[in-house]
């Protein structure tokens, strides 16, 4: 059956509101937390529209000049028709009728301000709401495309849309390089970095023992790049990741990270090699006719015990490195950290999720998605305030790891055996 539908118009708006101020007694809460800036006008607008807006306008206007008696002169602050004016939402501004009051006497200066209207326009949450709507892969330029098309509504000029941004991107950023760590257990950490145009962003998610993510740090710099990685966990140290506790550290294979890592947290410290990456890299060295099957291998072998998988992987490699010698030495090279997690005993689900940097590739992906749509990146300080910015929406979305019941038994091992090994050393 087919729906007939009417659209509203501004005469429709303007009725409704004149019914809500009647009966006013619905939105004096509404009203209240507008005036303690605890209720955000976008999510007014969500629940009523720009008719509620505009009835809790009248609303702040009678409490000032009391309802409206036509024919009678009214006290001392009386009503003097209405204004158009704009009101300032998350990703909008709307255009809306506000009531307009003025004090008995004549004078530039008899105008009486509306308490709600002063606050809407003071207490706008539009920069968080305009970084949310750019992170979700619009960039300025194509900012009005997205605007729904609805009457009465002001779009926000591209100038306007850049400096909101930048200013909300940058107090992300900051937020992000000072939080502290001090409260939180950090018992896994993955570093891995990602390439935005010609830069590179190294970043650090930490897992703590009740298997929650959460995204320790930015540094601009490659993962072959020593100082950058150095500087990434010296800030991670600064902030309350502290040295003095054992942790397992996931890495993408780089000999800087694990360099890094021995410098700034010691080298008693386990370390996986990301088994997704090493593949890669092997099967980049391969025809395609032998791809399946050496990927194959690989896989059947990280099955197996630690021991027992090294030896299998070194078939492997002394069957490739006559012909493809390459391939051969990139499948020895790390070896035995690419077993780490094999020795300590955890829940396959644990396993798995220990043995690459998925966890921090995942975010990555969310990332991408929110810068997606730049097409030119300016300089290191504008790749930096995105990706913090882009991470930090991502975090949002975090779940606990696979197999965080079973952390515990990671922890335990890090704690035992590792001090065991102390005690030999």
């Amino acid at each position: 059956m087919r729906k007939e539908y009417q659209i509203a118009g501004k005469e429709d708006s303007r009725e409704l509101a004149e019914y809500l101020s009647r009966e006013g007694q619905l939105l004096l809460p509404m009203l209240e937390l507008i005036e303690k800036a605890e209720m955000a006008v976008d999510e007014l607008i969500d629940v009523a529209g720009r008719a509620t807006v505009e009835a809790i306008l009248t609303l702040s206007a009678q409490e000032l000049a009391g309802p409206k008696h036509p024919g009678q002169a009214g006290g001392a602050v009386r009503w003097h028709g209405t204004q158009s004016a704009t009101v300032p939402l998350a990703e909008r501004k709307l255009r809306v009728e506000r009531p307009r009051l003025r004090r008995k006497g004549k004078g530039s200066g008899q105008e009486v301000d509306i308490p709600v209207y002063e606050a809407i326009q003071t207490n706008s949450r539009l920069g968080r709401r305009m970084l949310e709507i750019l992170m979700q892969g619009i960039s300025t330029r194509k900012y009005h495309k997205v605007l729904p098309e609805m009457a009465q509504t002001v779009g926000v000029k591209k100038s306007s849309v850049s400096r909101e941004f930048i200013e909300a991107s940058e107090k992300e950023l900051k937020q992000l390089c000072e939080r502290r760590f001090d409260d939180k257990d950090i018992l896994i950490i993955y570093v891995d970095g990602q390439v935005f145009g010609e830069h590179h962003v190294l970043s650090a998610v930490g897992v703590d023992l009740q298997g929650y993510k959460h995204v320790l740090g930015l540094r601009e710099g490659a993962s072959e790049n020593a100082t950058a990685v150095t500087e990434l966990l010296e800030d991670l140290v600064e902030r309350g990741v502290k040295p003095g506790r054992k942790r397992l550290f996931v890495i993408d294979g780089g000999k800087a990270v694990r360099k890094g890592i021995d410098q700034v947290y010691g080298k008693k410290n386990p370390v996986q090699r990301c088994r997704s990456h090493k593949v890669r890299n092997v099967l980049g060295y391969l025809p395609d006719h032998l791809k399946e099957q050496v990927k194959a291998a690989m896989k059947a072998a990280f099955r197996l015990d630690a021991d027992q998988g090294i030896v299998r992987l070194e078939q492997q490699a002394r069957w490739l490195e006559k012909e493809y010698p390459s391939a051969a030495e990139s499948l020895r090279e790390g070896l035995e950290e690419m077993f780490t997690v094999n020795r300590l005993g955890l829940s396959p689900s644990l396993r798995r999720c220990l043995c690459s940097t998925n966890v921090i590739e995942s975010p990555h992906s969310g990332v991408r998605m929110r810068t997606g749509r730049v097409s030119r990146w300016r300089d290191g300080s504008m790749v930096l305030r995105w990706a913090a910015a882009a991470f930090l929406d991502t975090e949002k979305q975090f779940r606990r790891i696979m197999g965080y019941r079973d952390l515990w038994m990671l922890d335990a091992y890090l704690k035992e055996h590792l001090a065991d090994r102390e005690e030999a050393a």
